[in-house]
């Protein structure tokens, strides 16, 4: 190409002594995120905010964001096929106070569950805690084999699946009447899927019956007090804790 007919070429390079590339990392600060207290490790994980800068407040770039952590990292544990969703509701100093968003299956553990010559039944429900929290939640059970069962298919009737769901459906909308704090200790110990196995057992044997999904629709008014009491304990630690003295009677003299 001829060097007259591009003008971008007939520039050539720019004079050098322009801007020097800035680290963005210089303009940003770490914040801890703090999972709430009926979680064992109360330390979830470290976050990254641009710093203050005139009208722009740190605080606006961390309220609201959502940290998905495995559930083993949050209790010490190995099954590490739930997921935890936590929200920064609030930030006390360089600690961000975060609730309950939702709860998930890993990918390979749905697609472990699922296999030939059985029936799947889901079951979706929306459901109101006892606190003002909508949430939606995902039911999913498998049938087994009956005992002593010769044939190789153990699939559900039309309407025993119908059944099934109806019973999945109750028990859900039942169990969930509850703070929300009482029911996620409910999807840590699984004691829903459990409740659902036996009262499905009567219509059809079931197996690995899970919450597998859990969505928090819509929130109640917010309140700071309701939060801090869920972070009651990193609150305590951050603000100082109470130094004992021992009272000593004094000693009268004998001057007096």
């Amino acid at each position: 190409m001829a060097v007259g007919k591009n003008k971008r070429l007939s520039k050539g390079k720019k004079a050098k002594g322009g801007k020097k590339p800035v680290d963005p990392y210089t303009r940003k600060d770490w914040y801890d995120v703090k999972a709430p207290s009926y979680f064992k490790n109360r330390q979830a994980c470290k976050t990254l905010v641009n710093r203050t800068q005139g009208t722009k407040l740190a605080t606006d770039g961390l309220k609201g964001r959502v940290f998905e952590i495995s559930l083993a990292d949050l209790n010490n544990d190995e099954e590490s096929y739930r997921k935890i969703k936590l929200r920064t509701d609030e930030i006390q100093g360089r600690n961000c106070l975060t609730n309950f968003h939702g709860m998930d299956f890993t990918t390979d553990k749905l697609r472990s569950l699922v296999k030939k010559w059985q029936t799947l039944i889901e079951s979706v429900v929306d459901v109101k805690t006892a606190d003002g929290y909508v949430l939606r939640l995902f039911a999913i059970g498998f049938t087994k084999r009956r005992p002593n069962q010769v044939k190789k298919t153990s699939y559900a009737q039309s309407s025993q699946i119908r059944a099934i769901r109806k019973k999945m459906t109750d028990i859900m909308t039942r169990e969930a009447n509850v703070d929300l704090k009482e029911l996620v200790q409910k999807f840590v110990a699984e004691s829903i899927g459990k409740e659902i196995e036996k009262a499905c057992h009567s219509i059809y044997p079931l197996q690995n019956v899970f919450i597998r999904k859990a969505k928090v629709v819509k929130f109640p008014k917010f309140d700071v007090s309701k939060l801090l009491e869920l972070h009651s304990e990193t609150v305590a630690t951050e603000t100082g804790a109470k130094i004992k003295r021992e009272f000593k009677e004094p000693v009268p003299s004998d001057s007096v």
